[in-house]
């Protein structure tokens, strides 16, 4: 096994060990109340711990709002539900005022997820010195949460660190022939190289109350 697949198996059993050490905190609240509310009841159906990347349940409905290398979203973005945005993030770069521009455009950006219940994010990062050069660190990203639901999910695919593939799916592949069993446990969060990704509970949020 080469150094850099040993290092994406280890990376992988390292995150699998720390999803099946997460409890929610929701769940806990749930298990601790003699007469559990509505919102615990939720929380005791949900799943304790992490569970495979899935997309949201409002994606169908989703007006998708793009925008380019150092493109902030404008004001008014912040008020719209569900908020589904995609943003190009492949020019952070030193030599041409690339980096600056991200910089910059990145507080915008985040504002306008903070007040959203239904927030769903796609973007494409990469970061390099000089135009041109191998990146230090690439990848495409899918990010969202339903607060009303209380569910939030993270996937990265092609993730690469000077250009070596690093993810769960990496891992699947270095680990089946020696650990078959593993491997397959493991390809629920990633089984492509370069892939991992995970959905999650959130704790109950006064701002976005469960529909119905």
């Amino acid at each position: 096994m080469s150094h850099p697949r040993l290092r994406s198996a280890l990376f992988a059993l390292g995150l699998a060990l720390g999803l099946c050490a997460t409890v929610s905190p929701a769940t806990a609240a749930a298990a601790g109340s003699g007469a559990p509310s509505a919102g615990a009841a939720r929380a005791a159906d949900a799943p304790a711990v992490p569970g495979p990347f899935t997309e949201p349940g409002f994606a169908a409905t989703c007006t998708w709002h793009r925008y380019g290398e150092g493109e902030a979203p404008p004001w008014w973005l912040a008020f719209t539900d569900p908020l589904c945005v995609e943003y190009s993030k492949r020019d952070i770069t030193v030599d041409n005022g690339g980096a600056l521009r991200f910089l910059l455009a990145e507080p915008s950006r985040v504002a306008a997820a903070l007040v959203t219940c239904h927030y769903y994010q796609r973007d494409h990062w990469s970061v390099q010195r000089t135009t041109g050069a191998v990146p230090w660190v690439a990848w495409d990203g899918q990010y969202w949460w339903d607060r009303a639901a209380r569910r939030a999910g993270v996937r990265l695919t092609d993730f690469r660190i000077d250009g070596t593939p690093v993810g769960v799916g990496d891992s699947v592949l270095a680990l089946r022939p020696v650990f078959p069993a593993l491997a397959d446990a493991l390809a629920a969060y990633g089984s492509s190289s370069g892939e991992s990704g995970f959905t999650t509970v959130l704790p109950f949020d006064l701002a976005c109350p469960p529909a119905g």
